[in-house]
C-alpha cells in the first residue's frame, strides 16, 4: 500500500491540447463492479502497490439475490483479517424430495455460515480501500475501448462512463455481473442460465428458534431444481431455483414450499428474482488488457449454482494478472499474461465446473437418488460434509475415489456435456 502511494502518479497529456484541463489520471486498474469478485480483484491489485479504482453502478450497501451460504473454498479465500458477519453457523441439513422423505443430518463441527450479501459485500470492499483501492458509486460503465481517439496509446484502456467521462487503465477487470457491460465486450459465451427466487421473511422468535443452525435444501419438482431455507437470526431468506424458462412452474414451486413450510401468513421484506449463467467451455475471459471474472465470465458451480466462492476465487485471480498486465509493455506480453489467467482459472475453477455440469445432469435424471444417497449413505454425507467444509471438493472426489467416477459415468451425462474431470482449453 506504501508503495502505491509512493509512487509517481501517471498522466497523459493530449498531443492536441496540453493544458491542464486535459491532464488526465492513468490508473494501473480499473475493476467494474464491487460485488465479491469485483472487491476481491481491487483487494488483490492495490496489495500489490498499484493504483486502483473499483467502479459501482449502485449505492453500498446494495442488495443481492442470494443465499448467503459461505462455504469453505469462500472463507478460504477471503482476504487476510477479514472477519465474517455471520448471522448463523449451520450444524444440521434437513433433506426433502419435493416436500417428501424429510430427514436431518447433523454435524459436530460447523458446515458453513450464513451471511447477509449487503453487509458482507459492503465489508470486501472496505478491506480493498483500506489496501489502497479507491472506490467511486453511482456510476454506469457504457462500453470499454481498446482503440480508437479515446485510447492515447497502446497500453491504455478506456472507461466510458454514462455521464460522458472517461477513465483510463492499464488494465481492466470485469465483475459487473453476467448481464454487463465487460462480459460483453470480451465476448463471453454462455450455455446454461437458470431463474432464482427469493423471499427474505421476517418471523417471530419461537420460528426463528426453531430454524437456529439448520438450513433446509429440497430437491423440487422441475429437473435440476431445488430450494432452501437459510436462517438469519430473525429472517428466514427463502428460494427456489431451476432453468430459464421454467418461470411460471419456478413461481409456483416457491410459494408451494413457503406455504408447505408453514411462512404463507408472514409477510416477506424483500422479494427478488436473478439469473444465474454459467460460461460454455470456449468462452473467452481476455481480450486485450480486459479480463472478466465472477458472475460476469458465467463462473459458478453448475449443479448447486453456487457462486460466491467462484467469484472470490477468480477475483483474486484477475486482479493479480491485472497488475502483470497492467505492467507489459506490448501486445505479445499482454497476450502471455492474459493465457496465464485463463490457464490459472481453468485449471481450478475450471475443473469444478465441469465435475458440477456431470452431477446436475445426473442430478436431473435421478434427484430420488441423491436424496437416498445424502439421507441414507454416510460415505456421501460425509462428502457433502466435507465439501462444505472445504476440506476437500467436489473434483478432488471425483479424481480421487473410483466409486464416485463409476456413479457418475452409469448416471450418465446430457449429450454434449463434458465427463466428470475433463477440462477445455
Amino acid at each position: 500500500m506504501r508503495q502505491r502511494r509512493d509512487r509517481e502518479q501517471q498522466t497523459i497529456v493530449s498531443s492536441e491540447n496540453s493544458s491542464a484541463d486535459d491532464v488526465q489520471r492513468v490508473w494501473d486498474v480499473v475493476v467494474v463492479g464491487a460485488g465479491p469478485a469485483g472487491a476481491s480483484a481491487a483487494y488483490a491489485a492495490a496489495v500489490a502497490g498499484r493504483r486502483v479504482l473499483l467502479l459501482e453502478k449502485s449505492e453500498l450497501p446494495r442488495y443481492k439475490t442470494c443465499g448467503g451460504g459461505i462455504i469453505g473454498p469462500s472463507r478460504d479465500a477471503l482476504p487476510p483479517g477479514f472477519e465474517l458477519p455471520l448471522r448463523d453457523r449451520v450444524h444440521a441439513v434437513t433433506f426433502s424430495n419435493n416436500g417428501r422423505f424429510t430427514r436431518t443430518r447433523r454435524s459436530r463441527q460447523m458446515l458453513f455460515g450464513l451471511i447477509n450479501r449487503p453487509e458482507f459485500d459492503q465489508r470486501l470492499v472496505e478491506h480493498a480501500q483500506k489496501a489502497g483501492a479507491e472506490l467511486r458509486t453511482g456510476l454506469t460503465v457504457t462500453r470499454v475501448e481498446q482503440h480508437g481517439s479515446a485510447v492515447p496509446d497502446r497500453r491504455s484502456v478506456a472507461v466510458v462512463l454514462q455521464s460522458g467521462e472517461t477513465l483510463l487503465a492499464r488494465a481492466v477487470v470485469g465483475a459487473d455481473g453476467s448481464a454487463g457491460r465487460i462480459g460483453a465486450h470480451v465476448g463471453v459465451k454462455l450455455d446454461q442460465v437458470d431463474l432464482g427466487l427469493e423471499a427474505e421473511i421476517p418471523v417471530p422468535e419461537t420460528v426463528a428458534e426453531d430454524w437456529k443452525g439448520r438450513v433446509l435444501i429440497d430437491w423440487g419438482p422441475m429437473p435440476g431444481s431445488y430450494g432452501w431455507v437459510f436462517p438469519k437470526g430473525d429472517t428466514l431468506t427463502v428460494g427456489v431455483i431451476s432453468a430459464r424458462g421454467e418461470g411460471a412452474a419456478t413461481k409456483r414451486y416457491l410459494e408451494d414450499f413457503v406455504a408447505r413450510l408453514g411462512l404463507a401468513g408472514f409477510e416477506p421484506s424483500i422479494s427478488s428474482g436473478h439469473l444465474t449463467r454459467c460460461r460454455a467451455d470456449d468462452s473467452p475471459l481476455s481480450r486485450g488488457r480486459v479480463l472478466v471474472c465472477g458472475d460476469a465470465a458465467g463462473l459458478l458451480e453448475p449443479w448447486t449454482r453456487e457462486g460466491i466462492s467462484f467469484a472470490l476465487r477468480s477475483g483474486r485471480l484477475a486482479g493479480e494478472w491485472a497488475v502483470r498486465i497492467a505492467e507489459a509493455h506490448d501486445a505479445v506480453d499482454t497476450r502471455r499474461q492474459a493465457l496465464n489467467y485463463a490457464f490459472a482459472v481453468k485449471a481450478g475453477l475450471g475443473v469444478e465446473m465441469s465435475v458440477g455440469k456431470s452431477l446436475l445432469s445426473a442430478f436431473e435424471r435421478r434427484p430420488g437418488l441423491f436424496h437416498a444417497a445424502l439421507t441414507g449413505f454416510r460415505p456421501a454425507w460425509n462428502a457433502f460434509r466435507d465439501i462444505t467444509r472445504g476440506s476437500t471438493s467436489l473434483a478432488e472426489i471425483v479424481r480421487t475415489h473410483p466409486m464416485a467416477q463409476r456413479a457418475l459415468l452409469a448416471m450418465g451425462p446430457r449429450p454434449g456435456a463434458p465427463a466428470a474431470g475433463e477440462v477445455s482449453s
